[in-house]
């Protein structure tokens, strides 16, 4: 079941890599061009992802804020951060799923460089047997174990190009196929030749540096991207990933056919000037955004402002045209023979009025 679901899987990219070998005639434009074309159809679905990452990437701020207001409510904080991620319309999760796309690709290449005959040429189990056949009578010995046997079908697919004359016309759907790539042999090794490092030239120099070049532009393209998360400190997670893929690269680099390094190469290569492309664009989009959103906040403040101005000015006058003048009581003019004030008798002082103290006494300092 799943050997058959693989094959329905490996179909459509076998085909768009025979189309492209077809019209170019090269083994490496081929794997290029397909690689391309993979990358811009996954390009609209990365888009929405790309800016949902930049934009979690502005709001760390906010969201260290809610993890440092309620660390000890870790319920209350997921609740905050849930609506944080409502109102800004971010999803946590959106690039996650397109970060796995490759890894099916790149089984489905694998199986497209070691098995030519049945994936690349489409061609069933009983032609691959009677072109065996063919080749067997012709001088070709079948491997019958270890790697050999693993990678039978790209040693058969060489020898049918180097015989191509007795091949040719015999079995539809069968191709020349050529693994030869800026002098170098796709379909090789790279550990199968470093017994013959430097003496074998360009060839074997080739394909061994295939392999490093990969990892060091897988390297360049975790830095990139990781910048514009806005991961600039790095734990300890995150170091050993960024060491970890181009390690892993190196090594499948040098057990697997080299057709799959300048897979690597190529997707490396077109990610990392995908992700400066898409954050000098969403950058700016954002950087837009913000400044609209702003503006609108302004605005908004500004108008409830107003609006609370007129509403006070209203009831202000309003408050005036409601409310009758009271009649004010007239003052009595005081004579010279009427005190004024509340002073008492006892306290006055021949026309002081407001002389203060104890009574007056002509005797008080009278010593007889």
């Amino acid at each position: 079941m799943f050997a058959q679901l693989g094959y329905y899987i490996c179909v459509p990219f076998a085909w768009l890599t025979r189309l492209f070998y077809t019209w170019t005639g090269s083994y490496g434009v081929a794997l290029i061009l397909f690689t391309l074309l993979v990358k811009l159809v996954l390009l609209p679905f990365q888009l929405k992802s790309k800016k949902s990452m930049l934009r979690m990437n502005r709001m760390q701020g906010k969201i260290k804020d809610i993890q440092t207001r309620y660390a000890n409510n870790k319920e209350k904080q997921q609740q905050e951060m849930a609506d944080l991620y409502a109102r800004e319309g971010v999803n946590p999760m959106s690039g996650c799923l397109w970060s796995f796309i490759p890894f099916p690709i790149l089984i489905a290449l694998y199986y497209i460089i070691r098995t030519p005959l049945r994936y690349f040429m489409s061609l069933s189990q009983t032609v691959i047997t009677e072109i065996t056949e063919l080749a067997a009578s012709l001088g070709y010995t079948a491997a019958a174990e270890g790697q050999a046997a693993a990678y039978e079908q790209i040693y058969l697919a060489k020898f049918i190009h180097e015989h191509w004359a007795d091949f040719d016309g015999k079995f539809p759907g069968l191709v020349d196929l050529n693994y030869n790539f800026l002098g170098m042999d796709l379909s090789a090794v790279g550990k199968d030749l470093f017994s013959q490092f430097p003496s074998g030239g360009w060839p074997v120099i080739g394909i061994l540096i295939l392999p490093l070049i990969s990892a060091g532009l897988q390297f360049l393209m975790t830095m990139i991207s990781m910048k514009s998360n806005g991961n600039t400190q790095m734990n300890g997670s995150s170091k050993a990933m960024m060491y970890m893929m181009p390690l892993m690269t190196v090594w499948m680099g040098y057990i697997l056919p080299a057709a799959l390094c300048v897979y690597w190469i190529c997707n490396a290569g077109f990610s990392c000037l995908q992700e400066l492309l898409l954050n000098k664009h969403f950058n700016k989009i954002l950087d837009r955004e913000e400044t609209d959103k702003e503006r609108e906040k302004r605005e908004k403040r500004y108008a409830k402002m107003q609006a609370a101005r007129e509403n006070y000015n209203q009831q202000l006058a309003s408050g005036k045209g409601d409310r009758k003048p009271q009649p004010q009581q007239k003052k009595k003019k005081s004579s010279d023979g009427e005190h004024r004030g509340s002073t008492t008798e006892a306290g006055r002082v021949g026309q002081r009025p407001y002389a203060r103290g104890r009574a007056y006494s002509e005797e008080h300092y009278n010593d007889n």
